[in-house]
């Protein structure tokens, strides 16, 4: 039986993977810490261990034991920068020093990036994996250092580097606020001129993370994994419209609004021991024009192709929201 190590599997992309890896019949190990929510993970046969910044020796034991490592831990949101640091860049350089001191026989290492590393679109065309990272967040400044990080040991144990774009599907709250505001009959589009984005349905990421996993052709490399198609946010309205089957006034809201509710935000969060959702890096993040990739490589290279349509991965997370009691 194969075993895996996975870092954040409580969270969305996380969890998803753990139910992946224990229907292909893995031995799955998660990381948690004390404070962990476990709510995606109840009554799954799993292997905790608990780590608070990847040093410890029981980790390291187990590290010997199993044949892959999937990193996704990470911070989305800190109150300042040494927490973004701590959380994106240390824990990984530990991880990696953790294992390079076990001298293991890894099959393979896969560390979960982000498109953020890679910054906004220069153009129209969509970035590859050549781009040059200019990243606009210390999110994304981190991210990237945690990717050099991985690279430099890649001649030791065998490393994949993925960068998903905006992933969607059941058990995320973040485009659960999109649907929600829809479902009330209001269409809130950030800004005066068409944005456009990468999308990527969650069962999509999950398959194209395994691939990466498994291929022999991926040590060392980096892929975005997204839909070959990207989207402006009148193509997702439609879509929405037809999922939710209710329509919704568009209502445009001038970057200037966004960039003072993130002010204020960000002040109040100064009194407060949680990091601001919105902060006034997340507003320069969610203004920009152009957030599109390129998954070609993840086609030619590991033979990745999305399943989901964005109306058919729309609908299954509504049908999951609406399950759960999320959206009426």
């Amino acid at each position: 039986m194969m075993k895996a190590l996975i870092t954040g599997g409580t969270g969305f992309v996380g969890s998803h993977l753990v139910d992946k890896l224990i229907e292909k019949n893995f031995e799955v190990y998660c990381v948690i810490r004390k404070t962990s929510n476990l709510q995606w993970l109840k009554g799954k046969k799993l292997n905790y261990i608990e780590s608070n910044d990847l040093t410890e020796n029981v980790l390291k034991d187990i590290i010997e034991e199993v044949d892959y490592i999937f990193h996704i831990a990470g911070v989305v949101k800190a109150k300042d920068e040494s927490g973004y640091e701590k959380g994106n860049y240390i824990i990984t350089k530990n991880l990696i020093n953790s294992i390079l001191e076990t001298k293991h026989n890894l099959r393979k290492f896969v560390f979960i990036s982000s498109q953020a590393v890679c910054g906004p679109n220069p153009d129209d065309k969509p970035i590859d994996e050549n781009y040059i990272p200019k990243p606009i967040t210390t999110y994304g400044r981190t991210k990237l250092k945690a990717e050099q990080e991985v690279m430099l040991s890649k001649e030791k144990i065998p490393v994949t580097i993925i960068r998903p774009c905006a992933i969607f599907g059941p058990r995320d709250t973040e485009i659960l606020i999109y649907f929600k505001t829809y479902s009330k009959g209001l269409n809130a589009i950030i800004g005066l001129k068409e944005k456009y984005l990468s999308l990527i349905y969650i069962e999509d990421l999950i398959d194209g993370i395994l691939l990466a996993a498994e291929s022999d052709k991926s040590n060392g490399e980096i892929f975005f994994l997204c839909n070959t198609k990207f989207y402006n946010w009148d193509e997702i309205a439609r879509t929405t419209e037809k999922v939710l089957n209710k329509r919704a006034i568009k209502i445009r809201i001038p970057h200037f609004v966004v960039y003072t509710a993130g002010a204020i935000s960000q002040l109040i969060s100064i009194f407060s021991k949680n990091a601001a959702t919105l902060n006034l890096e997340k507003c320069k993040d969610i203004t920009q024009t152009r957030w599109v990739c390129s998954n070609k490589k993840a086609r030619e290279v590991l033979g990745f192709q999305e399943k989901y349509t964005l109306e058919e991965g729309f609908k299954k997370t509504v049908e999951w929201y609406k399950e759960q009691g999320w959206l009426k």
